[in-house]
């Protein structure tokens, strides 16, 4: 089998197009082509008014050993590699060791116990929040009532953040061994789409997310592993040598305490476990302060972004909504990008303390909505703008999320401002042409009241230039709401090449709340790294490398 790439054909090519194209690429005759399957499919849009779709195919020919020969050294024309992901480890059979414990029911999390479940070793899962669909009414009570649950909302809960998102599954990561296809193909099996499987930027949404995850649930518990919803590290327990020796829980359902042991705890609790994170410095565990971004979200129709991205093209059934990905390198050091962009979405909000506002950008699979949104952020370091120890950033996320809640009128509605009124260096009084999609409300306002002035300075330097990429962009009428703060987590929990923690054996930690992810297949993919190398560990074995 060949794995042909970058095979180009026109948007509206008919179907009976592909294997003349695919034999004319290879230069062999209709007769020595047996079959050839999807693997990728992407389009080529530099030219607005004639878009291109460019595929992947894995192809069966007769003389497989000739196209290679005639194909060698041509990178798009290559052996189709095994992409089967095989467990490297299993448990001893009726494993009576300690059970490994996840903490975080995220993406990460969920494919650490998924693996760990597969490979026999009966993980336990917790998770301060709750199951998904009791999560997703907690999460409407903030966006309908003004309603907070601190412990089930937008960050807690099972899936994770990336339950309410755009759901994108791709990632920039290497990914040698070929994790992520492993990722996607488990999606399927849970009820995801086929089409993630072979398009260039495959989505889900937050609809399909919430029954999948409940799939992927029912899945690891028929392999053994137990969920405990609802329930609150509050501490770890170590030894004289710093090894891991259990976790101090707490029920927030019944109000108990209780005392978990293990000696393996794969640490997945995402960018917004603050007090977690706070537990752990106590403890000692080394950590870091990372950079991250801040800004807001910036809204436009829908239909202006795919004027503007795909011409004559707009709406063709092959193409969906347009999305669009930007940066801009500020005069004053800083440079502006868009971040987790929404086609067809809306701005949710996604705080998950008290007195706080936070936005996020959420898509549902169809991608209809009548808004594009995106966060627009600009980049942070922490020498630079947060120094001060490993939770300075933190302390910094707090303190514009806090004045955040005040200029939205202190009711978890969210400041909002026009792009013409921000460039003007204006409060906006009133919404314009843009309709915010926000819930529970946007409150018109001076976003300078809420971000810090070296945003708003390289803002007014960005959007123009942002407006000469993509029409409208800058529309006086475009809304920005504000405070995008949770971009990535602001601390690293550093780890060595076994993945445990530097200076706490047993301690695994991973995804994006650790530093080492960004976005759903990424912190999957790690996941499934530090579920292997429990396995190792509990073995004495080595740690498999990518």
């Amino acid at each position: 089998m060949l794995r042909l790439s970058g095979l180009n054909l026109p948007l509206d090519h008919p179907a009976d197009a592909i294997a003349p194209a695919i034999c004319r690429r290879l230069g062999i005759e209709p007769h020595d082509l047996i079959g050839y399957t999807l693997y990728r499919r992407g389009n080529d849009a530099r030219r607005r008014n004639a878009i291109q779709l460019v595929y992947t195919f894995d192809v069966e020919v007769r003389d497989e050993a000739a196209v290679r020969d005639r194909f060698a050294g041509d990178k798009d024309v290559r052996p189709t590699p095994d992409m089967t992901y095989r467990p490297p480890f299993a448990a001893p059979p009726a494993f009576a060791g300690k059970r490994p414990v996840v903490i975080g029911a995220g993406p990460c999390g969920l494919f650490a116990g998924l693996i760990l479940a597969q490979m026999g070793f009966r993980p336990i899962i917790l998770d301060r929040g709750k199951v998904v669909r009791q999560r997703t009414k907690d999460t409407w009570g903030l966006w309908r009532r003004a309603e907070l649950n601190p412990d089930s909302n937008v960050q807690f809960g099972e899936g994770g953040a990336g339950t309410f998102s755009d759901g994108k599954l791709y990632c920039r990561v290497k990914d040698p061994r070929f994790l992520g296809r492993k990722v996607l193909e488990e999606f399927v099996k849970a009820g995801a789409p086929d089409d993630i499987l072979w398009e260039a930027h495959p989505h889900i949404g937050t609809f399909r997310l919430v029954t999948m995850v409940e799939s992927l649930r029912a899945t690891i518990e028929e392999l053994g592993g137990e969920y405990r919803w609802q329930t609150r590290v509050d501490d770890v327990e170590l030894d004289s040598d710093r090894n891991v020796r259990g976790l101090h829980l707490h029920d927030l359902a019944t109000g108990t305490d209780s005392f978990l042991e293990t000696d393996h705890v794969v640490l997945a609790v995402g960018h917004s476990a603050r007090p977690t994170f706070e537990m752990l410095h106590a403890r000692g565990v080394y950590m870091e302060a990372k950079p991250f971004s801040i800004g807001v979200r910036i809204e436009h129709p829908q239909g202006w972004i795919d004027q503007a991205r795909f011409g004559n093209c707009a709406k063709h059934p092959d193409l969906g909504a347009a999305a669009y990905s930007l940066a801009h390198h500020c005069s004053n050091g800083r440079t502006v990008y868009s971040f987790c962009m929404c086609p067809g979405g809306r701005v949710v909000a996604a705080t998950s303390e008290e007195g706080r506002v936070v936005t996020n950008g959420m898509s549902q699979y169809s991608r209809a909505e009548f808004n594009a949104n995106s966060g627009l952020v600009v980049a942070i370091d922490p020498a630079r703008d947060y120094p001060g120890g490993p939770l300075a950033g933190i302390a910094f996320q707090r303190q514009w999320e806090d004045a955040a809640f005040v200029a939205g009128g202190s009711n978890y509605h969210a400041p909002g401002q026009r792009v013409g009124d921000l460039l003007a260096g204006r409060a906006s009084t009133a919404i314009g042409e843009v309709i915010p999609s926000y819930k529970p409300g946007v409150t018109p306002t001076d976003l300078s009241r809420c971000l810090p002035g070296f945003v708003i300075e390289a803002f007014r330097e960005a959007l123009p230039v942002f407006g000469r990429k993509i029409a409208r962009y800058d529309h006086p009428d475009a809304m920005m709401t504000g405070v995008e703060t949770r971009t990535s987590s602001p601390v690293r929990i550093t780890r060595g090449k076994d993945f445990q923690s530097l200076d706490t054996p047993g301690l695994f930690p991973a995804g994006e709340g650790a530093g080492y992810a960004g976005g759903i297949l990424s912190a999957a993919i790690d996941g499934i790294e530090a579920a292997e190398a429990v396995a190792a560990r509990i073995l004495s074995a080595p740690v498999p490398r990518s």
